[in-house]
C-alpha cells in the first residue's frame, strides 16, 4: 500500500481548515522537515511529509497530500521556560549570551524570550539577573539570519 504524500504547505488561514481530514501534531524539531513519515494524531493513518526543501511548519498550517486531503498541522506543547529581566541591560546579556551558545530562541510579544528548557542555561540565566519561568508551550524560535540563505561558513570562535 502506498501512503498518500503531503507535498504542499499552505500557513495558517490560507488553507480550507474546515476540510481538514485530520491533524498531526508535531514538537518544533518535527516541524522543520522536507521529508518524514508521519503519523496523524488518534493513529488515523499515516502519510509522507514529501516537501521540495526542508520548511518550518507553524501551528495551524495545512499540509495537502496527493489525495485532496487536508491535514491541519498542530505545534506540541514542549518544556520550555520564558525569560525576563527587570533591567534592559541585563536582558542584553542575557540574549548576548544566548546568542554566543546558538540556542534557539522565540521572542514573545511581551519582550520576553522563550526557549526549551535546560537546567544549565536556566541557571547561567539566573546568574545575568534574569527571571525564569518553566512552563509547557508552544516553541516556535526565530528563523536564523541565514534561514533559506546558502549556508555560511563559521569563520569565528566562540567563547563557552
Amino acid at each position: 500500500m502506498t501512503l498518500p504524500r503531503a507535498t504542499q504547505v499552505s500557513t495558517a488561514g490560507h488553507w480550507p481548515e474546515h476540510a481538514a481530514a485530520g491533524c498531526v501534531t508535531l514538537g518544533f524539531d518535527d516541524r522543520c522537515r522536507r521529508r518524514v513519515r508521519l503519523t496523524l494524531d488518534n493513529a488515523q493513518g499515516d502519510f509522507i511529509l514529501d516537501l521540495a526543501r526542508a520548511e518550518r511548519l507553524g501551528d495551524g498550517d495545512g499540509l495537502l497530500l496527493d489525495d485532496g486531503r487536508w491535514v491541519q498541522v498542530r505545534a506540541a506543547r514542549e518544556d520550555v521556560m520564558d525569560i525576563a529581566a527587570a533591567h534592559s541591560r541585563d536582558a542584553i546579556r542575557i540574549a548576548w549570551h544566548l546568542g554566543n551558545r546558538h540556542l534557539p530562541v522565540q521572542v514573545l510579544e511581551a519582550g520576553c524570550l522563550r526557549l526549551r528548557y535546560d537546567h544549565v542555561i536556566e541557571h547561567m540565566v539566573i546568574d545575568l539577573g534574569g527571571k525564569v519561568e518553566r512552563k509547557l508551550g508552544i516553541f516556535a524560535p526565530e528563523p536564523g539570519a541565514y534561514d533559506g540563505a546558502p549556508a555560511h561558513a563559521h569563520g569565528h570562535t566562540h567563547d563557552y
